[in-house]
């Protein structure tokens, strides 16, 4: 795993959107289309700023995203369909598909089930993601299953995830924070071709510092991108605090 730390948030943004950018470009050139998986919440407003600015033939990319709240409606404050929509697909009109996570369906079984086989003949060229403040990855909280090949799961929430999603503004209180999820699962992820991590903040120190320094564990979920051959770690100084120089 490559680690990079930059001076602060923006430049981090801004190095981590023309990183991806970059691998979409050469999965284009290489098969005509690219694959990707983005992920939401705070830590990636400035990757996701500059990601739709960067010259691409959004034609040829089709999207997945991570994880969705279970139960929660497309139209709430804090769903991740609504964000996404809003930060990414509606500032690349050309973009040929964005595969939603539809965590309110009636039937989420076989939702899950037909995303899983979408996804699963579009193997992913580029995902991006971050590290949750419990060293999750995606909603794979600890200790995350490191085991099921399914591509899709529902997970409990465990209370530091729950606190993150308040403490970062998408829930009026604690009790309103969902206590399920659909997530992307961790073997999923891991069969992505290239991996782009950005995790800025301070609050993130102690994930970032676990990840990098202990065991490779389901207890610290994130730590498993270690293995990933081609996977970049990128951090603001912040969120680098607590690594070794």
């Amino acid at each position: 795993m490559e680690t990079t730390v930059f001076d602060d948030k923006t430049a981090l943004g801004k190095a981590a959107a023309a990183k991806a950018a970059s691998y979409i470009k050469t999965a284009i050139a290489a098969k005509g289309k690219a694959n990707i998986i983005l992920a939401t919440g705070a830590s990636q407003f400035e990757m996701l700023g500059e990601l739709v600015k960067a010259e691409i033939d959004w034609s040829k990319v089709e999207a997945f995203h991570l994880d969705e709240y279970v139960g929660l409606p497309s139209s709430h404050p804090a769903s991740f369909r609504k964000y996404l929509k809003e930060r990414f697909a509606d500032k690349v009109p050309s973009l040929f598909k964005f595969n939603y996570v539809n965590a309110d369906a009636r039937d989420l079984k076989g939702e899950l089930a037909a995303l899983g086989l979408h996804l699963a003949a579009n193997p992913i060229d580029v995902a991006c993601v971050g590290i949750g403040e419990n060293g999750h990855l995606a909603f794979n909280d600890p200790p995350a299953d490191f085991e099921t090949e399914e591509p899709y799961i529902v997970v409990n929430l465990d209370e530091a995830c729950r606190r993150q999603q308040l403490g970062e503004g998408w829930f009026p209180s604690f009790e309103s924070v969902p206590t399920q999820a659909v997530s992307m699962s961790i073997k999923q992820i891991m069969k992505s071709a290239k991996i782009v991590c950005t995790v800025p903040d301070l609050r993130k120190a102690k994930a970032v510092h676990d990840t990098v320094s202990c065991e490779v564990s389901s207890k610290v979920p994130a730590s498993i991108l270690r293995t990933h051959l081609a996977c970049s770690l990128m951090l603001d100084e912040a969120a680098a605090s607590l690594l070794p120089n």
